[in-house]
């Protein structure tokens, strides 16, 4: 039982984790591009034709847009924030699937006959916009073409621009970024027609991103950067990677505890067939032959609890999977509405080999001790029988 219970607990526990990760991920790829390319020194760069038809021409490469990104001072009656105002370009939807986040209004982010522009949730509440008002907001950012001066209408460059929809991804994303028309960007950092500062790029479904990437490098050099998903949140994923492995550390070293009980089963047991031990001892069983007696049962008790608990601990993920049974607490303001589950095979293998090494372990030491013991009083007996013989 105590086996059982703990190899439930973990795959139950690293699947709900697995589930919570798997869907963090899709939301925050929804907004992030399969491929970015960025200079690896320097902040804008123009794509010239040449370099943009040979990137389409890669295999696999399905939609490029444009981005010109930049921090900026947002404000919206008295309240005001900072923010990464993003210009993009019209087929942007296409590269990131933006266009299914947005919660409130529509996805709108057009230039005429008037501009657009898409803000996060987080940067909605914090200001407090109304989607669709006749209140536009206003952005704030520092001119790069005059001399700096301490008079703020000729240090800041000022634009205004409607909100025509909300997104809602993850809270970093939605507290951080507003999107805009690329060519409202270039207008409010002043830049030229054709700079950019990111190229974002969707890769058809079934080729190799890794083949792409190591293609599009080629092409461009070592002047740019060309990450794919994973090299975007880097930090993001060795985080989680790092979280369930502690967790599965944790609930191991439980299952460590847990095992203490297979340890107190088995001494009891020898003590209870001590006499058994001296008769198998005088019928001729040598201490190995007794010593893997006890050893296999007690790996049968770790193997059957581990069984046990895998079989349980499946479906209880089922369960959850197909009923939905232990929900989110104030599940209205969760993009989902019960604890997400997803079961790895690696991960159920991963465990079932460790409760067995685990199991194994406990059992083989008190199982040595024991028999050492057992066997040399056995042969003790034994000889003082011969003698009075």
């Amino acid at each position: 039982m105590g086996v059982m219970v703990g190899t439930m607990a973990l795959i139950v526990i690293l699947s709900v984790f697995n589930g919570f990760d798997n869907l963090v991920r899709s939301l925050i790829n929804s907004f992030n591009p399969d491929l970015k390319i960025t200079l690896a020194e320097g902040k804008a760069f123009t794509p010239g034709e040449a370099v943009m038809r040979q990137i389409q021409n890669v295999p696999g490469v399905m939609h490029v847009s444009f981005v010109l990104e930049d921090k900026a001072l947002v404000r919206y009656e008295e309240q005001q924030t900072i923010a990464v105002v993003k210009g993009v370009s019209g087929n942007y939807a296409l590269v990131s699937g933006l266009d299914s986040m947005v919660v409130e209004g529509e996805y709108d982010i057009s230039q005429e006959p008037e501009p657009h522009a898409l803000i996060g949730r987080g940067i909605s509440i914090y200001l407090n916009i109304r989607v669709l008002s006749p209140r536009q907001i206003t952005i704030f950012v520092p001119r790069r073409l005059k001399q700096p001066s301490f008079d703020a209408n000729r240090a800041l460059n000022r634009k205004y621009i409607s909100v025509s929809g909300v997104f809602s991804i993850e809270q970093d994303f939605d507290l951080k970024y507003i999107l805009v028309p690329i060519e409202f960007a270039r207008e409010l950092f002043e830049y030229t027609k054709g700079e950019v500062n990111i190229l974002e790029i969707k890769i058809k479904p079934g080729y190799s991103h890794s083949m792409v990437q190591k293609k599009i490098m080629e092409i461009l050099g070592s002047n740019y950067l060309v990450q794919n998903r994973y090299q975007q949140n880097d930090v993001f994923y060795r985080t989680m990677q790092t979280e369930k492995w502690a967790i599965f550390l944790i609930l191991i070293f439980i299952l460590v505890v847990a095992s203490f009980n297979v340890i107190g089963t088995l001494t009891m047991l020898m003590l209870e067939k001590k006499k058994d031990i001296i008769t198998l001892r005088n019928l001729g069983a040598d201490s190995r032959l007794i010593r893997k007696i006890f050893l296999i049962e007690g790996w049968l008790i770790s193997a059957s609890g581990a069984f046990l608990g895998a079989c349980l601990g499946l479906l209880i993920c089922w369960l959850q999977i197909r009923y939905g049974l232990v929900r989110l607490q104030g599940s209205g303001s969760f993009i989902i509405d019960s604890y997400p589950v997803l079961v790895k095979g690696t991960d159920v293998a991963i465990i079932l080999v460790s409760v067995v090494i685990i199991g194994f372990l406990a059992a083989w030491y008190p199982i040595r001790y024991l028999t050492i013991r057992y066997v040399e009083d056995a042969s003790t007996t034994l000889s003082m029988t011969s003698e009075s013989s």
